[in-house]
C-alpha cells in the first residue's frame, strides 16, 4: 500500500472566498495550508477563543487569546482577481514544462 500524500488546490497565500459556515461570502487571504489533515487556515475568518496560560520564558501574560482555527479545504475557493469571483481551477502545461493553475472562466493564471 503506498502512502501518498494529499495535494491541495490552495496554496498557502492564496486569496479565497468562503463558501459555507458563519463567514460565508468572506474573501480573504490563506495564512497556512495543512496537506495531511486536508485543511487550511484563513485570515480573520472560523475565529475561536483559547483559553492559554501564562508563559514568563516567552514574555506571555496568558488569559483568553483569539485566533484562527482550521476549517476543510472544501469550503474555500480560489479567488480570481480578474474575474472577481470564486472560480474552479484547471491545469494547464506551459511551453516550458511547468504546470499552472488557470481559472475557467477568463484563463487567468494564478502560478506567475
Amino acid at each position: 500500500m503506498k502512502d501518498k500524500s494529499n495535494k491541495l488546490h490552495i496554496k498557502t497565500g492564496d486569496r479565497v472566498v468562503i463558501i459555507s459556515g458563519k463567514d460565508n461570502g468572506k474573501v480573504s487571504n490563506v495564512k497556512k495550508a495543512l496537506p495531511q489533515q486536508n485543511k487550511v487556515i484563513v485570515e480573520d475568518a472560523n475565529m475561536i477563543t483559547k483559553a492559554m496560560k501564562a508563559n514568563p520564558m516567552a514574555n506571555f501574560q496568558g488569559g483568553l487569546i483569539k485566533m484562527e482555527a482550521a476549517m476543510n479545504v472544501s469550503k474555500v475557493m480560489l479567488y480570481c482577481q480578474k474575474c472577481e469571483k470564486a472560480t474552479r481551477i484547471s491545469y494547464k502545461v506551459l511551453e516550458n514544462g511547468k504546470k499552472t493553475r488557470v481559472c475557467k472562466h477568463c484563463n487567468e493564471q494564478f502560478d506567475v
